[in-house]
C-alpha cells in the first residue's frame, strides 16, 4: 500500500471533525459565548493572565502539548502494526482529543483560569480535589524531569541542534517585544522562520558541546542543571515576553515540519514495508489491547493536555468562542503529526523491505525517536531532494525545541500547582512566585540526580508510569467536564462515553504494569502505581455520588 492513501484518508478524516463535529460540541454543547468576560480580561495581570490572539495562542497551546510525545508514541506503537496506530490516532483525534482539549479550556475559562484539579473542588467535591491534583503532580514531575535528560541527551548526541536551540530562545525574546509593539505578526512570522532555519544550517558547522566532565558531574548532567536554571527563569517571565513566541515559533516551524514531510510522501509516493498488523511479535510483547491506548496518549487524547489548557492557555484566552480553534484545531495539528510519524516509520525511507523493518523493530520499544529522524530525513530526501543530513539536523531540532518548550510549560504549570496548593492550605510562602518555582525545580532535580545519581537520569525511573497515569488523568479531566455538563442539563454523553473507554483502558494497562513492576520488584513503581489507581477509583465515585444526588434532587424539585 502507498502511504499517500494513509495520509488522505487520514487528514480527510481530522478535517471533517474540524468542520462539523468541532462546530457542534463547540454551539450545542459547551454553547461557547462571544460576550462571556474570560479570566484573561477579568484577571489581566500581564504576566499570567494576558489576552492573546488566537494564532499566537494556538501555538503557545499546540507546542507545549506536543513535545515529544507525538512522535515518541506512535513511533513505538507501530509495532503492533500500522492499521491500528493509524485508527487511534485518527478517531481519537476526532472525537477524544478534540473535545478534551477544548473541554478543559472551557471549564477552566468558566472557573477565573483554575487548573482541573483546583476547578474540581466546585465541580465534584473538595475531596477530590486534592486527590486530583495529586496526580497532576505527578505527571508534571514525569514529564519535567524525563525531558530535561531527553534534551541534555539530544545535547550530548546532536552538537549541532544546540545552537539553532538556543537561537530559537533568542529569536523568541525580540519577537515577544515586538509583539508587544503592536508589530504586524505576519512578517514576523516569516522574519523568525527565516532566522531559526538560517541557525539550523549554521548548527550544521558549528557543534557545540561542554566538557565531559565539568564541576565533577557528566555533560549530561550539567547540560540537565542549565535547562533548569532556563525553565526557571523562563517560568516566571510575563508570558508574552518569552512562553508565547517561542511556542508560536516552533508552532511555525513544526508547520514547515510538517510541510516538508507530508509533501515528500505526495511527490515520492513511498510504499509501506510494515505490516498492518504485526503476527511476527517477540513473545513476551503486551496486548495490543490496553497498551496501545496508552502508548499513543499526544496524538490521540492525553492528560497533559487538560493540565496545559487549563493551567496557562485558559489564562490567555480571548474569547470564549477561541476554545474551539486552540484547542480542537491544536488536537488536530497534534494528530497530523502522529500520523505523519506512523508513515516515517512505516514506510521504504525507514526499511526497504518487510525483513528490514521487522530488523529495525525487533522487540516493542524499537525505533522510536530515532526510526522517526531517519525515516524522516529519509523521507524529505526522496521527496524534495535536500540533504540527509541537512534533513536530520531539522527533525531533531525540532523534537529539541517541542521537549523544550513543553518544559518550560510543565515547570510553569508545577508552579501554579504548588501556588494552588498555598491557597489552598493557606501556606503563605507557598503563594509567592519565586518560592513555588523553587520548590518545582527541587523536586524535579530531587528526582533526576536523587532517583539517578550522578548522570541525572532518575526521571527515567518513574517514566514507566507516564502512559497509563497520563490516560487516566485525561479520563478524570472527561469526567469534571461531564459533570459540569449534567449540572447544566445538558447532553454529556459526547463527554462520557470517550471517559469510559480512556478509563477502562488506561486502568487495566495500570494493573498490568502493576504486575510487571512487583514480578521485577521495581517497589516504587508498584507503590506509586497503586497510589494513582486508587486515586482514580475515589474520584470516579465521588463524581458518582455527586451526580446521583443532582439527580435526585432534580426529580425532588419537580
Amino acid at each position: 500500500m502507498q502511504s499517500v492513501t494513509i495520509v488522505l484518508l487520514g487528514i480527510v478524516g481530522m478535517l471533517l471533525g474540524w468542520f462539523f463535529y468541532s462546530k457542534f460540541i463547540a454551539a450545542k454543547i459547551f454553547s461557547l459565548n462571544d460576550k462571556f468576560v474570560t479570566p484573561a480580561h477579568e484577571l489581566n495581570d500581564g504576566t499570567d493572565y494576558v489576552p492573546t490572539n488566537k494564532i499566537v495562542l494556538w501555538g503557545h497551546h499546540f507546542t507545549s502539548v506536543a513535545g515529544a510525545a507525538p512522535i515518541v508514541g506512535p513511533a513505538i506503537a507501530v509495532y503492533w502494526g500500522w492499521v491500528p496506530a493509524v485508527l487511534w490516532v485518527v478517531f481519537g483525534t476526532i472525537f477524544f482529543a478534540g473535545v478534551h482539549d477544548m473541554g478543559a479550556l472551557w471549564a477552566s475559562a468558566r472557573h477565573k483560569g483554575q487548573s482541573m484539579g483546583a476547578l474540581s473542588a466546585s465541580v465534584i467535591g473538595k475531596r477530590s480535589r486534592s486527590l486530583f491534583m495529586v496526580v497532576i503532580f505527578l505527571v508534571l514531575l514525569m514529564v519535567n524531569a524525563v525531558f530535561g535528560v531527553v534534551i541534555a541527551n539530544s545535547f550530548v548526541a546532536q552538537p549541532n541542534a544546540v545552537f539553532p536551540a538556543w537561537t530559537a530562545i533568542a529569536v523568541a525574546l525580540v519577537i515577544g517585544q515586538l509583539i508587544k509593539r503592536q508589530f504586524s505578526l505576519i512578517p514576523m512570522c516569516i522574519v523568525g522562520i527565516i532566522v531559526l532555519y538560517a541557525s539550523v544550517y549554521a548548527g550544521s558547522y558549528i557543534p557545540l558541546s561542554l566538557p565531559e566532565t565539568m564541576f565533577g558531574l557528566t555533560d549530561k548532567a550539567n547540560w540537565i542543571i542549565i535547562l533548569f536554571i532556563y525553565a526557571a527563569i523562563a517560568s516566571l517571565l510575563p508570558v508574552w515576553m518569552l512562553l508565547q513566541p517561542r511556542d508560536f515559533i516552533n508552532g511555525m516551524q513544526l508547520l514547515v515540519g510538517l510541510f516538508l514531510l507530508y509533501g515528500a510522501v505526495f511527490f515520492a509516493m513511498p510504499d509501506i514495508t510494515a505490516p498492518a498488523f504485526n503476527t511476527q511479535t517477540a513473545v513476551d510483547t503486551p496486548s495490543l489491547i490496553p497498551l496501545l491506548f496508552v502508548t499513543i496518549a499526544c496524538g490521540a487524547v492525553s492528560g497533559f493536555h487538560g493540565i496545559v489548557a487549563s493551567g496557562t492557555s485558559s489564562k490567555q484566552l480571548n474569547k470564549e468562542t477561541d476554545a474551539r480553534f486552540v484547542g480542537y484545531l491544536g488536537a488536530v495539528g497534534e494528530g497530523c503529526l502522529a500520523l505523519i510519524t506512523i508513515v516515517a516509520v512505516s514506510g521504504v525511507a525507514l526499511a526497504a523491505s518487510p525483513e528490514e523493518w521487522h530488523e529495525v523493530y525487533s522487540h516493542l520499544g524499537a525505533g522510536s525517536v530515532n526510526a522517526f529522524i531517519t525515516g524522516g530525513a529519509n523521507l524529505i530526501q526522496a521527496g524534495w531532494g535536500l540533504p540527509v543530513e541537512f534533513s536530520s539536523t531539522i527533525l531533531a531540532v525540532m523534537v529539541v525545541l517541542f521537549a523544550g518548550t513543553t518544559m518550560d510549560s510543565g515547570v510553569r504549570l508545577q508552579r501554579y500547582i504548588i501556588q494552588e496548593w498555598g491557597e489552598i492550605y493557606n501556606l503563605n510562602i507557598l503563594k509567592s512566585g519565586v518560592i513555588a518555582t523553587l520548590v518545582a525545580v527541587a523536586t524535579c532535580l530531587l528526582l533526576a540526580f536523587g532517583a539517578g545519581g550522578s548522570s541525572g537520569g532518575g526521571g527515567m525511573i518513574i517514566w514507566p508510569l507516564f502512559g497509563s497515569t497520563n490516560q487516566i488523568l485525561a479520563s478524570m479531566t472527561l469526567l469534571v467536564i461531564s459533570v459540569m455538563l449534567i449540572k447544566m442539563n445538558r447532553p454529556a454523553i459526547y463527554t462520557l462515553i470517550p471517559m469510559t473507554f480512556v478509563l477502562v483502558m488506561a486502568f487495566f494497562a495500570g494493573i498490568i504494569k502493576l504486575k510487571e513492576y512487583f514480578l521485577a520488584e521495581n517497589y516504587l513503581l508498584v507503590f506509586l502505581d497503586a497510589v494513582v489507581l486508587i486515586v482514580s477509583v475515589m474520584v470516579m465515585l465521588e463524581a458518582w455520588s455527586v451526580i446521583s444526588r443532582f439527580r435526585r434532587e432534580q426529580k425532588a424539585s419537580v
